[in-house]
């Protein structure tokens, strides 16, 4: 009896330990995924498979197309439940999830009704209370007047009263007027209506915020607006993007969705490039290893299986062979499809010329008296904010849009034009594959075959009616359409959207391989740097060009921005240059000796490592200064000041610029110290 009480004393404890334990360990852990296993109906997606998200996570869920990067984020949002294995959250935990059918949601309700959708429970208690406020009309009841009561003290404790004023604060903090407020969602281009619907995230204030494509439609300057934001969000974030750029600078995590697993790395998404080759050179070396280890055994066992004196030896190694765990080869993953263009016709040396164009939709000024050129070997990236015309001087390059001015084409140019929205060029009632052969590009079905395979339709998927295709599909096929065109001018908007990290690098070769011409629209800034030599934006209805890629454009902002600093600061920036070209000018002549000479490199290298220290020291305070402005930025609150949210956001701007200038100084002080230090040495 006394045994049987000890160990129910014992057990009691062990069970109040590991409840412990398991509540600190959900304190740290927002989600918990632990060996799930998912299936839609006999094909496995994922298979004993774990992952636990911490806050402040900033994680990159990637994988090719179909292999369950949505469906996890519907597991994760409780949309669908596993086979096997379990998801555990957190105590009273929140999700926000912006996902890709968010892009199909349709409505003619005010952008503010929208926004308000994130005060769901207090909605709900909203129209309750005006049911009973009409039933209390009639009916007086003790009971209904308690539930009137008890609705009513729960709808305060929500802030009911104040969600339309709420709703409306963030929105104009987001750049809509008050006007715009009760202006139907349905007329707000992509961008717009994503910035509502993250209004609406913004409100809902979630614990784990999972976007699905979120650059999607939206223009560099929303992204750019995007990035800001999440820097300075508190909680969890996961995303699934293809667009590398945005995961570099947004992501300290990878979770990679390949053969049924997920596969987790530290880092930016360069860094899981980095450490995915290295994993995948270990593993081929260890598959590698094992195989020599197993061909040593098997010959072993081959020879002395029928020799008496070996026999039992050959069997027990037959058996560990049989229980060895096996190291599967690398997969290495898409084949590297091959696609090459045909150019009919070679162009003259310029391919379209405009001069003077203007362009106006009634009073809204898109171009005005602008001129550009276009030669041949010309790949141009056309970016800017949505609303500057970027679609419409494309359809004026190609000749389908009226303006002011003179539009001249070159000489034997075959244009190719690729829009999203113009998709009527399809034979709704032909097969994909067919659509293809019918185009006339003479070649085999093979390589048609190919081609598809690259935009996603592989198997039986060439056989599907274009009529029963998504609105994504029917552009995929719009675009594999261009690309085998025998055009030696191709016009390209928005081609990367729908397609993967996978076919995109593929449409960005095959565009480098390209011997003719393009002007292209996209959002995806790695796919804009991999791909144009030359990048156009409209400035105050002019075309401004500059001659180089992206990046090369990227530093060249940078420089700009430096340069445009306050007076005052443009008159420290001549004094201290004067204060530095002094002891240039005053250095003792070669034959006034070694030493003196040292004396005025010491002096020098003393007074340039003192300015190098006050520079570092305004780093790091600039450093931190941006630091608290972002996380200004990130806060819900400040975007229900819209004057408040101007101030931080051009205080944010005006850092930035101090800190580019005083990094750029800093590296130049390190390099002239480094040259002093030298010379000493020497």
């Amino acid at each position: 009896m006394l045994y049987a009480l000890r160990f129910l004393l014992h057990y009691s404890a062990f069970i109040l330990n590991f409840a412990r334990f398991l509540s600190n360990f959900f304190v740290f852990m927002l989600i918990a995924l632990q060996d799930i296993t998912f299936e839609f109906g006999s094909r496995v997606i994922l298979e004993d498979s774990s992952w636990h998200i911490e806050p402040g996570d900033r994680v990159g869920l990637i994988g090719l197309n179909g292999t369950g990067k949505s469906t996890l984020l519907r597991i994760i949002n409780g949309e669908y439940s596993v086979s096997k294995g379990s998801v555990n959250k957190s105590k009273n935990l929140t999700i926000g999830f912006f996902n890709q059918d968010l892009l199909s949601f349709e409505t003619d309700e005010s952008i503010l009704t929208v926004g308000m959708m994130a005060f769901g429970k207090a909605l709900e208690l909203e129209k309750d209370i005006e049911r009973i406020t009409k039933e209390l009309e009639h009916n007086q009841t003790d009971a209904l007047l308690e539930e009137f009561s008890d609705k009513l003290h729960e709808f305060e404790a929500l802030d009911g009263y104040n969600m339309k004023h709420k709703t409306a604060q963030v929105l104009e903090g987001l750049g809509f007027t008050t006007s715009d407020l009760d202006r139907p969602y349905s007329q707000f281009s992509g961008g717009w209506r994503m910035r509502v619907l993250l209004a609406r995230l913004i409100l809902q204030q979630p614990d784990v915020l999972m976007l699905d494509e979120p650059t999607n439609h939206l223009d560099l300057p929303s992204i750019e607006w995007l990035e800001r934001y999440l820097v300075g969000y508190n909680g969890a974030v996961i995303i699934v993007s293809h667009d590398r750029f945005f995961l570099d600078r947004m992501v300290n995590k990878i979770v990679e969705v390949y053969q049924q697993q997920l596969h987790h790395y530290a880092g930016t998404y360069a860094d899981y490039e980095v450490e995915k080759d290295l994993r995948r050179e270990m593993q081929q070396r260890a598959y590698e290893n094992q195989q020599d280890y197993i061909r040593q055994q098997e010959r072993f066992i081959e020879r002395f299986k029928a020799k008496a004196s070996k026999a039992a030896q050959a069997q027990s190694i037959a058996k560990r062979l049989d229980k060895l765990e096996r190291v599967e080869q690398v997969d290495n993953g898409p084949s590297k499809i091959r696609i090459n263009f045909t150019v009919d016709k070679t162009p003259g040396k310029i391919l379209c010329t405009l001069n003077n164009i203007s362009k106006s939709y009634g009073d809204i000024q898109i171009l005005k008296n602008t001129s550009a050129e276009i030669n041949r070997g010309d790949k141009i990236a056309l970016i800017g904010a949505n609303g500057k015309g970027k679609s419409t001087l494309l359809r004026i390059i190609f000749g389908m849009e009226p303006m002011e001015g003179e539009r001249v084409p070159g000489h034997n140019v075959v244009t190719s034009f690729y829009a999203q929205h113009q998709l009527e060029s399809l034979d709704l009632s032909a097969e994909i594959l067919d659509e293809l052969k019918n185009f006339g590009s003479g070649r085999t079905e093979l390589e048609l075959r190919q081609l598809l395979g690259c935009f996603l339709f592989t198997g039986d998927d060439v056989f599907k009616k274009i009529k029963i295709l998504s609105g994504g599909e029917k552009a995929r096929v719009a675009l594999a359409k261009t690309i085998i065109s025998q055009a030696n001018f191709l016009m390209l908007d928005e081609p990367t959207n729908h397609l993967d990290m996978n076919s995109v690098q593929m449409l960005i070769d095959a565009l480098n391989k390209y011997e003719g011409s393009l002007v292209l629209v996209s959002h995806d800034r790695y796919f804009v740097s991999q791909t144009a030599n030359k990048i156009w934006e409209i400035v105050d209805g002019e075309i401004k060009e500059f001659k180089g890629t992206y990046n090369e454009y990227e530093e060249w902002k940078k420089r700009m921005a430096a340069q445009q600093q306050p007076a005052a600061t443009k008159t420290n920036n001549n004094a201290d240059t004067k204060k530095e070209s002094t002891p240039q000018s005053n250095t003792p002549a070669a034959d006034a000796g070694k030493g003196a000479i040292n004396k005025d490199v010491q002096r020098e290298l003393q007074k340039q490592q003192k300015q190098f220290s006050q520079v570092e020291g305004q780093v790091a305070s600039l450093k931190e200064r941006k630091a608290n402005l972002e996380a200004s930025l990130g806060s819900p609150d400040i975007y229900g000041d819209r004057a408040k949210f101007a101030q931080v956001e051009s205080e944010y701007q005006e850092v930035q610029k101090f800190l580019d200038r005083a990094n750029q100084q800093y590296e130049q002080l390190f390099e002239k110290i480094m040259q002093l230090e030298a010379s000493l040495v020497s």
